[in-house]
């Protein structure tokens, strides 16, 4: 069974999903920026979001690939030091961490694409592995 995303840590991130970060990290960066925009639609969305976590965990267990770069991980080291773009390190991708590292995770544009598109960049390193 794959199991790229934790439950556990989804919860974690839906204490603050009235900036949606539980929605990027369960893959659905849409919704997750409407969230940051309007405050988990106004907390509803938010509140509602406590009992769909289940269901976004399977659904992004289903979509991403589990392999040698750890999502959690890579969600952790984003969400902590993604201006620095040490997530980009640990994925292998010295170049543009060093880059991030250099202009503040390109002043903070590179970080909110990351944001965007940190799942699908981690499903294509694991899969080239």
């Amino acid at each position: 069974m794959n199991n790229s995303h934790s439950t556990t840590v989804g919860y974690i991130l839906w204490i603050f999903g009235f900036m949606g970060s539980h929605r990027f990290y369960f893959g659905k960066p849409v919704t997750g920026t409407i969230w940051f925009l309007t405050l988990g639609v106004m907390g509803i969305g938010w509140i509602v979001d406590l009992f769909l976590i289940q269901s976004m965990d399977a659904e992004a267990d289903r979509k991403f690939k589990t392999g040698p770069i750890d999502y959690n991980i890579c969600w952790a080291l984003l969400t902590f030091l993604g201006y620095l773009g040490i997530h980009r390190f640990y994925m292998g991708k010295i170049l543009t961490g060093i880059l991030w590292l250099a202009t503040g995770g390109l002043l903070g544009l590179g970080w909110l694409y990351d944001l965007w598109t940190l799942n699908d960049q981690i499903d294509e390193v694991n899969s080239s592995i």
